[in-house]
């Protein structure tokens, strides 16, 4: 095939792939979920670029919300005369771009990303997906809606107070919401910047990961401890509230359900008192830790008229009252309530600890408002709205957001319902993990769910395991309370012997040997922390070692002592694999 076939082959492909986004958006006919969409051509080069070079990403198209830098594009913050024409894409768009994907273009959001109703913007409020009387959350509002309708495969929101899951649950998409750091906000319009962060929506959690692990990692971001765990594994221990409050009739029966499939999968589920996480929750907007949002636009906000000619081009009012008055915070005020939340998450953290929790699960959203309800009552409803999310990075926790149910509001229509999955500080692995469970995608012997951490640099040891550490194995349980994480199946060069020990369990001593075979194993990973404290455990005849692949790779695996295989020991050679079950 000549190179003028295959750049028409591939001219033919991009186009296709953008006609059919083009069609989608139109069909959808939802002008406010987009501030700008890119031109047609530009889209099909950028798309045929992707299509040849290939990656993680590639041909997958991306939706930006507009508080983060898209080079060329007018970074609005949904607020035209804050708005600035940036000569380079935001660290986290151009990590997405390099990996393949697409932008399609900037999405509308609640201004200045104050709120989580996403009906604050002169752009317009942005609907819910599949109800459109209803708000779409926010303030990652468009970007949601995109991804839900189906406009786009993959779209970045930002989240300081849930302004990536509330969207998320009410849409019934997937949200990442990565811990603190991991993934760099230069080039984002800070909210509270401290507490900022930018995060991934998708209609699944695996296109979610693979994402969040491109974006995430690189220059000026939090660095991945050396005890970074990967994988909850099966039988973990939820946290779940003993009490729910603010919830909407139907809501707290479909959390239940949740709550049920948890233990259903083989989860232990403990009850824990939420309190000290919604009072934490509560300090995020009524206590002084507003003034990192004056902090960020307030100069603006006070050197801007109170009124415009044109009512596409203001201050959407109820952000204006929501930031102004901070103003008037001291510094003071300001320590005092950050010291509060330092004693809150110690407080709940303990609590988290004392019961053996991997993870906290709770509603997304307690309530899904019309836009009429938001319109006659926004300050309370959208604080409601939080009663979840606002605790997380306040708590610098990670979470992920996943849909579950659909809850039928009778004259209301059907709302969806979704949860979140919370957890510590760079347990992001473990997080992604039982969402993905909790949603369905993964089952027993699928497909292995690859940490997205491992993709962005969190540090990992491959470990070979050939007998009873396997999945199912009587010890797997060593590798799981470590957090390692299942890679699937491997075999090793053909060179290597089996002999039963005898210990207790019963073990494999595999030992390379010129007249072998190639035995099956499975590749785990585990942290180097975590391979340190196993290591020290080994007993004796068990060794650590160098193991190589079929395809000629080496990696650590274990064997055993030559010493340990007597001449009654039982040589499994033939097998080609250590029996399990």
């Amino acid at each position: 095939m000549s190179t003028e076939t295959t750049g028409t082959d591939l001219r033919a492909r991009a186009e296709a792939a953008v006609d059919h986004v083009v069609a989608r958006l139109a069909e959808a006919d939802r002008p406010e979920v987009f501030i700008q969409v890119r031109p047609r051509e530009e889209l099909v080069d950028d798309m045929m670029a992707s299509l040849a070079a290939g990656g993680p990403l590639a041909g997958m198209t991306l939706a930006v919300k507009n508080n983060v830098d898209v080079a060329g594009l007018p970074t609005t913050a949904a607020c035209p005369g804050f708005a600035y024409l940036p000569d380079r894409d935001a660290v986290a768009v151009a990590r997405l771009r390099a990996a393949g994907a697409v932008v399609l273009g900037v999405t509308n959001l609640d201004q200045f990303a104050t709120g989580l109703v996403g009906t604050r913007s002169p752009y317009g409020a942005v609907r819910a997906a599949h109800r459109p009387d209803h708000v779409s959350g926010g303030s990652s509002s468009g970007s949601a809606v995109a991804v839900a309708l189906g406009i786009c495969d993959l779209a970045i929101g930002t989240d300081t107070a849930g302004s990536g899951r509330i969207p998320a649950g009410l849409n019934g998409i997937v949200g990442i919401k990565p811990t603190l750091g991991v993934v760099s906000i230069d080039g984002v319009v800070p909210a509270c910047a401290s507490y900022d962060c930018v995060t991934i929506l998708a209609r699944d959690v695996r296109t979610a990961a693979r994402a969040t692990g491109v974006m995430a990692g690189g220059e000026r971001t939090r660095p991945w401890p050396t005890d970074t765990p990967l994988d909850a594994g099966p039988g973990a221990t939820i946290a779940v509230p003993r009490e729910l409050v603010a919830m909407a009739p139907g809501w707290a029966e479909a959390f239940s359900g949740a709550v049920d499939r948890a233990r259903a999968l083989g989860y232990r589920v403990v009850e824990i008192d939420l309190g000290p996480f919604l009072a934490a929750a509560r300090l995020l907007y009524d206590g002084a830790l507003v003034a990192e949002r004056y902090e960020a636009v307030g100069d603006f906000l006070d050197s801007a008229p109170h009124s415009h000619p044109r009512p596409d081009a203001g201050i959407d009012p109820t952000v204006r009252d929501i930031i102004t008055p901070a103003r008037g915070i001291t510094a003071v005020d300001l320590l005092h309530d950050r010291r509060e939340v330092e004693a809150l998450r110690a407080e709940a953290v303990a609590e988290l600890d004392r019961m053996g929790a991997a993870a906290l699960l709770v509603p997304t959203a307690p309530f899904h408002p019309t836009i009429a309800e938001v319109k006659a009552d926004p300050i309370a409803l959208n604080s409601r709205m939080g009663t979840y999310t606002n605790f997380c990075n306040l708590f610098d926790l990670c979470a992920v957001a996943v849909p579950t149910d659909e809850i039928d509001e009778g004259d209301r229509g059907t709302a969806r319902f979704g949860v979140t999955v919370v957890g510590r500080p760079f347990h992001d692995g473990p997080v992604a993990d039982i969402a993905a469970a909790l949603s369905g995608e993964r089952r027993s012997g699928a497909e292995p769910f690859v940490p997205w951490p491992l993709s962005a640099g969190a540090p990992a040891v491959d470990l070979v395991v050939f007998g009873a550490h396997r999945r199912g194995g009587p010890l797997e349980h060593q590798l799981i309370s470590r957090g390692a994480a299942w890679r699937g199946p491997v075999r090793s060069s053909a060179d290597y012997r089996m002999y039963r020990l005898a210990t207790e369990p019963p073990k494999p001593g595999v030992l390379r040997h010129p007249d072998g075979a190639a035995l099956l194993g499975e590749r785990w990973s585990v942290s180097p922390a975590a391979l340190g404290t196993f290591l020290d455990q080994l007993p004796r005849p068990m060794q650590l070692g160098r193991v190589t692949l079929a395809d000629g790779t080496e990696v650590v695996g274990f064997g055993c002592e030559p010493t340990a295989v007597t001449a009654e020991a039982d040589d499994l050679t033939d097998l080609g694999e250590w029996p399990i079950g």
